[in-house]
């Protein structure tokens, strides 16, 4: 009975075969080996098989036939694929040559920029008031230009500094459109803002609620890394294009020593003089961070609405130029902290002539309180400085 219908089957699917095509029916063409059609139709795939129709013997089961047919999809890779791939890495060969050839001239553009900049110093002392005029209008054109290299080179890759060199090694990090750059300054403004909050909220603890040599080492650690974190991301930003006065950097590794110090130093009797002073300090740090960071960012806002800043400007933990206008009223508060740097060097000197006094941190952490107070303070007061002086001469035009 199987034989039979076998058979009957058999002569069926014969006749099928040799049934003519529908008048008017034209069998499809193979296409050209250049042609759109040709290039993403699937390759074969080698493993593919017909699967035997439901109830012939031997016929899989319904799920074996999906998932083979879904391997059949995934072995099915576009022949256009392999093409795109290397035009992608021909693109990269054309897009670093021209990198180099682009930074070559700036390079070579700087140089005689810089040796005309000097040429006109020289002239200027033997220049009559009209020469003094024409030398003045090129010196503004000068440094006209050199902004102008300086935002093309925001995005060409250049040669890691010292720190970075010794941290990340010979790694690009220039990030190469406007999206990438703005993302990267906006997570570094969030994780200053982040752990300035969490730095308040530890300091707080460790001074009302713990009383513990390990909560009070957890936070100087905490410390350690922030200050090194902040390190790393403004030189990546400073690679970048932001503009960052050299201080405000500068005074960044010398709170990464002061915080390691700190966690070195041992629980005794010179410690507990100072813990209670630092962490105030701390706190009081904290919060001042945090209403720079508050007011600051509203600033730069407004003014790079007005084109008046530059987009990958950064908040700091100082008193720059830009802040004179509406952020004024921050200075007492930024003295006030700076004279508590001063503050605290003065007890750690003074704790220094104690008899029981044998800890080399004492030193260690009084010379950079010292230095933080020297540098914030006096890059502080030329700022107010030349701020009041520039509102003095325009007082007096008008």
């Amino acid at each position: 009975m199987l034989f039979q219908s076998l058979s009957l089957l058999s002569a069926r699917l014969g006749a099928a075969r040799r049934q003519p095509a529908p008048r008017g029916h034209r069998p499809a063409e193979p296409s050209a080996p250049g042609t759109l059609q040709a290039r993403f139709s699937p390759a074969p795939c080698p493993h593919y098989r017909p699967l035997s129709p439901p109830g012939w013997p031997g016929a899989p089961c319904q799920e074996g036939d999906r998932c083979q047919r879904c391997f059949h999809l995934l072995c099915v890779i576009p022949r256009a694929l392999p093409d795109n791939h290397r035009l992608y890495k021909q693109k990269l060969e054309e897009l670093t040559k021209l990198q180099d050839g682009i930074s070559s001239s700036i390079a070579r553009q700087k140089k005689r920029l810089k040796e005309l900049s000097l040429s006109l110093k020289k002239c200027k002392a033997q220049a009559t008031p009209e020469q003094e005029a024409s030398i003045q209008e090129t010196q503004s054109l000068i440094k006209e230009r050199q902004n102008v290299f300086f935002e093309m080179e925001a995005y060409l890759p250049k040669k890691n500094g010292l720190y970075l060199s010794l941290v990340l090694g010979n790694v690009n990090v220039t990030l190469l459109s406007k999206q990438a750059k703005f993302a990267y300054k906006d997570e570094y403004e969030k994780f200053k803002l982040y752990l300035t909050i969490i730095l308040l909220i530890v300091s707080f603890s460790c001074r009302f609620l713990l009383n513990s040599r390990v909560t009070d080492a957890v936070f100087n650690f905490l410390l350690v890394w922030y200050y090194c974190t902040l390190t790393i991301r403004e030189s990546i930003l400073i690679n970048n294009g932001s503009k960052i006065k050299g201080w405000w950097v500068f005074h960044h590794y010398i709170s990464t020593f002061l915080s390691g110090v700190m966690l070195t130093w041992p629980d005794g009797l010179m410690y507990q003089m100072f813990r209670n002073q630092f962490l105030s300090f701390s706190m009081y740090q904290s919060f001042v961070q945090f209403l720079q960071y508050y007011y600051q960012s509203g600033c730069l806002y407004r003014l790079r609405a007005l084109g008046e800043r530059h987009n990958m400007d950064l908040t700091v933990e100082g008193f720059q130029s830009w802040m004179w206008r509406g952020l004024t009223f921050l200075l007492p508060f930024l003295f006030f902290g700076q004279f508590w740097q001063l503050y605290n060097a003065i007890t750690l000197f003074r704790m220094l002539q104690h008899p029981e006094c044998k800890e080399w941190q004492v030193l260690m952490c009084g010379l950079p309180f010292s230095i933080l107070f020297l540098g914030n303070f006096f890059t502080t007061l030329r700022v107010v400085h030349q701020k009041i002086q520039n509102k003095n001469q325009d007082t007096k035009e008008n």
